[in-house]
């Protein structure tokens, strides 16, 4: 019998008069006992501990809710999803762009049915939609700090959580609507469910692993099995149990993984075309030609029908994903976002494999290396040397294999400080954090010469004091520390704090201070204006736009927040990546009669229909998918809804699409335009579809 239930019996025995006062005072008991116990942690642990990690999280979330609806509806294409699965259990399931499910979004409907539930909830806003993803992060941190904790200590668990919540790509993520922070949630799970079955020998714990990577694939596809080959060999090597049951554990975890992505897929593929929405991002109405073409093989090979500009791949030399190889991680582009610590992280994982690698079988350390170190090389390296799209925001995936490395490698490093091994080993981890960190602040210009100078000064000299830390007194040791730890996170905090400041809209954002995103199209520019300009397109002219692609939050027509981003007057490659608000005049013209209608409208592009959707609150068709590239509708489709009344108006020059896939939007386009009647609702060009022209 466990101490808790002892003592919760004797106090029931000795305090259990007949009457109600005695069961109030020992529910009271109990609640008090059981909130003691949710304060004090395990036993076991330092008194500390638990408070701290309260506080830890408690600061990550205030940090995460600040400012947050400045994003208004941040990616416009996610929300308008949102919105369409909170009015429609249809659009709910398939994961479709408008309640009328004329097609779904490019990925699988997990994140979209968290949204969505949310603003059942809570209502059609910009904190309905951005809320999950601010729990999702925090949640992330709290994973980390109890896989960390648990096999290397409190201390390590609180180093690994603090440098999660303050990776800039994981702090942009955790407040913008896109699948990756629940997608990144999912895999510290999968690697912390991991970690309990290699303790346990447990098929069940397994079959916990396999469930957390299938809702992953019903995140983001294939991106989740980044992380399956280092979680099964690290079960097979070291789980605490027979080879046989090591084997049948891993089977019931992809056994599991299967089921629990394998039912809306089955769910999908099942039924007729006919009878659901058309599979955004597909060439062929099949979620395998999305799963395996346009999100899987093509990314890797840079072939991708239907992509932005078609496909063709960036391949070493560069091109619009920006360049290739080994340092992807580390440029220009990409490494402010994730890589502070990336080098730090490398050092205390070589260091920590060759310190564990006699020791026996099941050692859980060596086995924390294999998992969270293999999730960390995999990922990295298919980043690195994928030629399809890449976006500077995928990189979240590497955050959490980061910070815990980063904890648990210092702990270990810190527990063998009486050596020449571990000193050095702390030294060079620490020398490598603030030398990275000044070359990363370089970069900008934000910051002036002062913190970078400052964090190579301080971390340098608490690296040399490092080596001679066996010789120093006790009292100084903390300071030592703390300049460690401080020289690391000083460059990641100031690009949070800047991300924090600003709000984020558009289909490619990045973290830090304006300015800071330098990649070509897919490298990850903040909205979709400054990506547009870049790419030769336009934005068909985008007002109050802030630097660097954010936005002062709301707009008018029904926009969350407060200052207007303007309003587009015609679609193009802006109106590809990122939405525009609708004026009173459309909201009021869309909303006129919409029962009458399936959708009030359409428009080439899911950014363009998601801004005259979200405005209005009405389905609005998006031509194409999310690059109007789509076979979704044809043109022969498209007429008969016309000629049926299903369609009241099309937003004029919203172009035909960004290259490769379908011609079908170009053709609809100027089908509309030869047969129906041009109509300006405020600044903004539509053909009703209600009133042909005399010629036709």
């Amino acid at each position: 019998m466990n101490s808790v239930t002892a003592h919760l019996r004797s106090s029931h025995t000795a305090n259990a008069p007949t009457g109600r006062s005695g069961v109030g005072a020992s529910r009271s008991s109990f609640a008090a006992d059981r909130f003691g116990r949710v304060w004090r942690g395990p036993d076991g642990d330092p008194t500390w501990a638990r408070p701290a990690l309260f506080g830890l999280l408690v600061v990550t979330a205030a940090a995460y809710f600040y400012n947050l609806t400045a994003s208004g509806w941040a990616n416009s294409f996610y929300s308008a999803a949102a919105q369409a699965g909170s009015v429609n259990w249809e659009a709910f399931l398939f994961g479709s762009s408008d309640a009328a499910n004329s097609i779904t979004v490019d990925k699988p409907p997990a994140a979209l049915w968290v949204m969505a539930l949310s603003v059942r909830v809570f209502g059609l806003n910009s904190f309905a939609i951005l809320m999950p993803q601010v729990l999702m992060g925090v949640g992330a941190v709290a994973v980390v700090y109890a896989t960390v904790k648990r096999y290397f200590s409190a201390v390590g668990g609180l180093l690994a959580g603090a440098v999660l919540a303050l990776t800039p790509i994981a702090v942009l993520m955790s407040r913008f609507n896109n699948p990756d922070a629940l997608l990144t949630l999912l895999m510290a799970l999968g690697g912390w469910a991991t970690m309990r079955a290699i303790e346990r020998g447990s098929a069940k714990w397994m079959i916990a692993v396999g469930v957390f990577i299938g809702f992953g694939f019903l995140t983001k596809t294939f991106q989740v099995f980044l992380v399956v080959p280092f979680f099964g060999i690290a079960y097979l090597v070291a789980a605490n149990t027979t080879l046989r049951r090591r084997i049948v554990g891993a089977v019931a975890g992809l056994a599991a993984m299967v089921v629990s992505a394998g039912w809306w897929v089955a769910i999908v593929s099942l039924t007729p075309a006919s009878m659901r929405p058309y599979i955004g991002g597909s060439q062929d109405n099949s979620f395998w030609n999305l799963t395996f073409g346009y999100n899987g093989f093509g990314r890797l090979s840079g072939n991708e029908t239907g992509s932005v500009g078609g496909g063709g791949g960036g391949g070493n030399a560069g091109g619009q994903w920006g360049t290739t190889g080994i340092t992807r991680m580390f440029g220009s582009e990409v490494g402010a976002q994730i890589s502070w610590l990336i080098p730090t992280a490398l050092i205390l994982l070589g260091v920590g494999l060759v310190v564990r690698g006699w020791r026996p079988r099941t050692d859980l350390r060596r086995a924390f290396y294999l998992v969270w170190g293999g999730w960390l090389i995999v990922t990295g390296l298919t980043f690195s040397f994928m030629a399809g799209i890449f976006h500077q925001y995928y990189t979240v995936a590497l955050a959490p294999a980061v910070a815990t490395l980063v904890g648990a490698g210092a702990i270990e490093m810190w527990e063998r400080r009486h050596t020449v091994l571990g000193t050095v080993t702390l030294a060079a981890a620490t020398a490598a954090a603030a030398i990275w960190s000044f070359v990363l602040l370089t970069r900008v210009t934000a910051y002036g010469d002062w913190l970078r100078v400052s964090i190579l000064a301080v971390g340098m000299a608490a690296a040399l004091l490092l080596l001679a830390i066996r010789w120093m007194h006790a009292r100084f040791v903390p300071f030592v520390i703390a300049a460690a730890v401080a020289a690391g996170l000083a460059g990641p905090t100031a690009y949070t704090v800047s991300t924090l400041a600003v709000g984020h809209s558009g289909s490619i954002v990045v973290a830090g201070p304006s300015g800071s995103g330098m990649g070509g199209m897919g490298g990850g520019f903040a909205g979709g204006a400054r990506a547009a300009a870049r790419a030769g397109g336009t934005t068909g002219g985008f007002a109050g736009r802030a630097p660097g692609g954010t936005t002062g939050g709301a707009t008018a027509g029904g926009a969350p927040g407060g200052a207007t981003a303007g309003t587009r007057t015609g679609g193009g490659m802006g109106g590809l990546l990122d939405a525009s608000t609708p004026s009173t005049e459309v909201v009021a013209a869309l909303q006129s009669n919409a029962s009458k209608y399936t959708w009030a409208a359409a428009a080439i592009g899911s950014q363009n229909a998601a801004g005259l959707q979200l405005g209005s609150g009405e389905p609005v068709m998006p031509i194409g998918g999310f690059n109007g590239s789509d076979p979704s509708p044809t043109l022969a489709q498209f007429q008969a809804y016309v000629k049926a009344g299903r369609i009241h108006y099309f937003l004029a020059s919203s172009g035909g699409g960004m290259g490769g896939g379908s011609g079908s939007g170009s053709s609809i386009t100027s089908w509309v335009e030869a047969h129906y009647t041009k109509v300006t609702i405020g600044s903004t060009t539509f053909y009703d579809l209600t009133q042909p022209t005399s010629s036709s």
